[in-house]
């Protein structure tokens, strides 16, 4: 049923491809070709192409990824054993929202078969096509977005890249826990924007405070479900992305570092590339973005201090009105701090451990509360 409307790769890449080194990323992957459809293990990585712009108001034509894909299969693995697959195009529906239901339908497919998707767009607003395949799941989303733009926008002119963000707030179901923004730069977005950001208690990192400290993003990637990254969200000069020109970005290391700490995370289960030019320069930096993905994801500690904490310190911070509960991994020495289940109102009906750092532990020793824990309280009593 999946592959009856997945495009298989053409013979003429796949001629390309088989040229490439025995030890090659190209001799790793299982292909959806016209004469083979993969057979999906649970616990892999698939990765599909949506050829479908429109979302944008760029002319630029997404006839195939022909280049991101050779320049993917060219790099080496690093000590990879997951099994990763290549499904292939989604091609454009007859309208957009034909599309996004067809990202939600292959993608929650594969979400439950714990099968991570890697969607390379096409405009950004199928994130919103990713973000619906979790509908059917019983579980709330967090949604980050490294993006120089909230995404807001409902002006006139605008596009639905510039506003998905709105249809994902404002649609039923609506499953939306958490959003964060990791590299807005102010003078992309209106004051009201920003207003708003912090009136429905989401996150928001400017692109300086990022560069400064990328660590600063970990326990923001360790919380997401939905991982979208706007290429547009890198400066010119290091993704070649001349139209439009981007004087102010992430650089390469950057935006790398920003595709492993998604690939690290426990919790991510699917992770989106958008809004690029398809071009031959802007494909190496996409093909090495999903490469430090698929690293960061072998790298998977699966420690989540439920259950037994026998490899977690528990540290109490007495506070005026409560006391703060955080736990440090021994392995990793990564953080969390719980958020108390509330019977009356609690979304998530549970006690919850969020990602922290160090550093959150240390502002609760001076008796201050940490902003993403009173985020999280918030937003679980609205």
């Amino acid at each position: 049923m999946m592959f009856d409307v997945l495009k298989p790769l053409s013979d003429d890449l796949l001629i390309d491809i088989h040229r490439v080194s025995n030890q090659a990323l190209g001799k790793k992957v299982v292909f959806h070709t016209q004469h083979d459809a993969p057979n999906l293990m649970e616990d892999s990585i698939a990765i599909i192409g949506v050829l479908d712009n429109r979302g944008s108001n760029s002319n630029i034509s997404l006839d195939d990824l022909d280049k991101i894909r050779l320049q993917f299969y060219n790099l080496f693995p690093g000590n990879w054993n997951t099994p990763i697959y290549d499904l292939g195009d989604i091609l454009p529906g007859s309208s957009v929202e034909d599309t996004y239901f067809v990202i939600k339908s292959i993608c929650a497919e594969l979400i439950k078969k714990r099968i991570i998707p890697i969607v390379i767009g096409g405009s950004q607003d199928l994130t919103y096509g990713l973000y619906r395949a979790y509908d059917n799941l019983d579980q709330m989303v967090n949604l980050v977005a490294v993006d120089s733009k909230f995404d807001f926008d409902n002006g006139q002119n605008t596009t639905l890249a510039n506003s998905y963000l709105s249809k994902i707030i404002v649609d039923e179901p609506n499953n939306l826990f958490n959003y964060s923004n990791i590299g807005y730069q102010t003078y992309y977005n209106s004051q009201e924007e920003i207003d708003l950001i912090e009136k429905l208690y989401f996150e928001a990192y400017r692109l300086g405070e990022v560069s400064h400290n990328t660590t600063i993003a970990e326990p923001v990637f360790r919380d997401a479900d939905l991982v979208s990254i706007d290429m547009q969200s890198v400066k010119s000069s290091a993704s070649a992305n001349l139209k439009p020109f981007i004087p102010n970005g992430f650089n390469g290391k950057e935006i790398c570092t920003l595709a492993r700490y998604s690939g690290i995370s426990d919790k991510v289960s699917s992770f989106g590339i958008f809004n690029h030019n398809n071009t031959s320069e802007e494909a190496e930096l996409i093909a090495q973005v999903l490469w430090y993905f698929i690293e960061g994801y072998h790298y998977r500690s699966k420690e989540y201090p439920i259950g037994t904490r026998e490899n977690f310190i528990k540290y109490i911070v007495p506070m005026e009105d409560e006391d703060l509960i955080f736990f440090k991994s021994n392995y990793s020495e990564r953080w969390w701090i719980e958020i108390p289940y509330n019977i009356t109102n609690n979304k998530l009906k549970r006690n919850t451990l969020l990602p922290c750092s160090e550093d959150d532990y240390l502002l609760a020793t001076k008796q201050e509360i940490p902003n993403r824990w009173w985020k999280a309280q918030r937003k679980n009593c609205i």
